[in-house]
């Protein structure tokens, strides 16, 4: 692409288990370009969350290249990936697990700006930490609360805060409204979106629901076991879907009209174990348009037409 900010080549992360090696990541390329989103979905145990962490080197990929801004962030040594990380963040699924219950609002946003020797100035430390509490829709009167005294939606307001902490210029959302209610989740999108539009951020925004994905992202890769399996805009996507495990999915979207009568495409057989996986497409043994040629090998992910890649034998 010719204003690519993220540039993912064959990136892997596998596991050593007691019974062979676990292929988390498998493979997985793709590029995004500065200021747009890209949607990374699959049924749970796909290897998103493995996939947005080994971009961060959160877990250190196993063979691969990621570029940023043309440089390789698997070869930086400690300190160029610590000067690295104030363009990379994320904001994690669970917006209690991922704050320290022991620190104050104030105190977890600040923490970043403080150990990057940002901002060392007490009062203009706090100045910025109200800054960014505004940014994000929180009050200034909760400056000093802790992160149990709070509902789901403040408490993922104060991640994406300190998100934004560093000025990044790229943010992994790791389903970051999964564990909210659905009321807020619409609020936390806006903001996102909003932010996005406001500071130029890039975002790659994991989850699971095809329906949330589709209005926030510019374009959609669809995961199974570890590897990129369809790969187009959102609305060729929706449109125009080709892979069978991306029909099934989209199926499966609930639509508030009884009039509507979309057929439900069923997925049966056993899920392929993704240790010491088969020379063979991983989706075989649940796919229902299967030929003998998907078990004899894997199918590359290829250019149907111009932004829609695909991997599957049938086309």
């Amino acid at each position: 692409m010719t204003d690519a900010l993220l540039d993912v080549r064959g990136l892997k992360k596998y596991f050593e288990t007691s019974h062979g090696l676990l292929h988390a990541v498998d493979d997985v390329s793709f590029s995004i370009e500065r200021g747009k989103t890209l949607g990374l979905v699959g049924e749970s145990g796909c290897g998103k969350s493995t996939t947005g962490r080994a971009i961060l080197r959160l877990i250190e990929p196993t063979a691969g290249e990621v570029l940023f801004e043309g440089v390789d962030v698997v070869k930086l040594g400690s300190g160029a990936m610590r000067k690295m990380r104030k363009n990379m963040q994320i904001i994690f699924q669970d917006p209690f697990s991922s704050l320290d219950p022991r620190k104050t609002i104030n105190q977890i946003i600040a923490e970043p700006i403080k150990e990057n020797r940002i901002i060392t100035d007490k009062v203009a430390l706090e100045k910025r930490v109200l800054e960014l509490m505004e940014t994000v829709g929180l009050a200034e009167r909760l400056i000093n609360t802790y992160p149990h005294e709070l509902d789901g939606g403040r408490r993922q307001r104060i991640g994406i805060a300190r998100a934004l902490a560093m000025e990044p210029k790229f943010i992994i959302c790791d389903e970051p409204v999964s564990a909210l209610d659905v009321s807020i989740q619409a609020q936390i999108l806006n903001l996102l979106k909003q932010l996005q539009e406001r500071l130029g951020l890039t975002y790659i925004f994991i989850t699971h629901d095809l329906s949330v994905v589709n209005h926030f992202s510019d374009d959609i890769a669809v995961m199974y076991l570890g590897q990129i399996v369809e790969k187009a805009s959102a609305e060729e996507h929706f449109n125009n879907p080709l892979h069978p495990y991306t029909k099934a999915l989209l199926s499966a979207i609930p639509i508030p009209d009884l009039r509507n009568k979309r057929q439900r495409i069923t997925l049966k057989g056993e899920i392929t174990s993704p240790v010491n996986l088969p020379d063979a497409c991983r989706f075989a043994k649940r796919c229902n348009e299967c030929v003998e040629q998907c078990t004899k090998g894997i199918p590359p992910l290829k250019e149907i037409s111009k932004g829609h890649f695909v991997a599957c034998f049938k086309y």
